[in-house]
């Protein structure tokens, strides 16, 4: 048997298609994994608890809604803390930071009830759609609210709760009272904070209500 020459065979085995190697598979991270991924990325370490920020990604993600910009409302937080976060989920970026005021049946400085009950005064936990600017009587410019839990907010639209602004959300009125004002059930914002507000959640915004 005559034996290739190893000149030959180097030669050869250079003419072979090289290997290549597999792509890593791609991780089919659960909610709870790519919530904290996102929380991280943010930035939002001391700035909002992980589980509050878990609860309301998880809010939009089963629902797989085309959510862009999210507001959290942190109600297990004292009315006189900035407890609303407005988040850009396709930048990954915090955009804004804020007070909002809980209903008057909810509690006084802390928010310690939930009711989706007309009458109630009260603020109702769970996930909303943001809706259309509107201009309410009372209140001005404003943004409806559509509540998606079953039970829980649902009667948002017949209780008519929704985003507005109110001079009771200062520090002026914290500086006086010690708490913000009250509504009757609705998120109330301050006349400085409406406008940007609209700007970042009308028709397509989500806001999630955190509360124990």
């Amino acid at each position: 048997m005559v034996k290739a020459p190893w000149a030959l065979v180097l030669a050869l085995l250079l003419l072979l298609p090289s290997a290549t190697v597999a792509p890593a598979p791609v991780l089919d991270l659960g909610i709870g994994e790519k919530a904290s991924l996102l929380f991280d990325e943010i930035g939002l370490e001391g700035l909002m608890a992980p589980n509050v920020f878990t609860a309301g990604y998880a809010s939009i993600a089963k629902r797989r809604v085309p959510a862009h910009v999210l507001a959290i409302a942190d109600m297990t937080q004292p009315s006189t803390a900035k407890r609303l976060y407005l988040i850009d989920l396709d930048k990954k970026e915090l955009i804004m930071r804020t007070w909002v005021a809980h209903g008057s049946g909810s509690g006084e400085l802390m928010c310690t009830s939930f009711s989706n009950r007309e009458g109630s005064h009260a603020t109702s936990k769970g996930l909303y759609r943001v809706g259309a600017e509107i201009v309410s009587p009372k209140h001005g410019a404003a943004l409806m609210l559509q509540g998606l839990d079953r039970g829980v907010n649902c009667q948002a639209e017949s209780r008519e709760v929704i985003m507005h602004s109110a001079d009771y959300v200062s520090a002026d009125f914290i500086a006086q009272h010690g708490r913000l004002g009250r509504s009757w059930g609705c998120p109330a914002l301050s006349r400085e904070d409406m406008p940007r507000v609209i700007e970042l959640l009308a028709n397509g915004g989500y806001l999630y209500v955190h509360g124990r």
